[in-house]
């Protein structure tokens, strides 16, 4: 008897843990909003306001929003990303682990390059045939500042 009373605590607590960090990360931390393609979304978050600024005021913003420069465009891709992107966010974000500024890391400075090579790509092939001998250019080396002013 004793032990489904152990497996009943055991089990209220746990529901009691997912019900906490669902509701922070729902209510709180506006969950949901992340699972649009609504920029505003990135905003939510002190340290991408600035971000979201630069963008509003960027040559991007009449043509393209955050997921399609910074998720791939399949749809497991897409969503992958968004949950360890969300993941790592929120980890950091809150136990005040992050580097401010805020950069972007390797794997989405991937997935960012290979989106603007997809968007870009006529004009992309013919620089790399050009510069083909000094190996592939990152679009981010000579254009900074396109989807975010500095």
């Amino acid at each position: 008897m004793w032990r489904y009373r152990v497996v009943a605590a055991v089990l209220a607590v746990c529901a009691g843990v997912v019900a906490g960090v669902g509701g922070y990360t729902f209510a709180y931390a506006q969950g949901l909003s992340y699972m649009t393609n609504d920029p505003a979304a990135c905003r939510n978050c002190h340290v991408m306001r600035e971000q979201y600024d630069a963008w509003t005021r960027s040559s991007h913003h009449a043509v393209a929003v955050c997921n399609d420069c910074h998720t791939p465009h399949d749809f497991a891709g897409k969503w992958l990303t968004k949950a360890r992107n969300g993941w790592h966010h929120s980890v950091a974000f809150t136990t005040g682990r992050f580097h401010e500024p805020i950069f972007i890391g390797p794997k989405n400075l991937a997935i960012t390059e290979a989106n603007c090579r997809r968007c870009h790509e006529p004009i992309v092939q013919q620089i790399d045939r050009v510069l083909s001998h000094s190996g592939p250019l990152l679009c981010t080396r000579c254009h900074r500042d396109v989807g975010h002013l500095h």
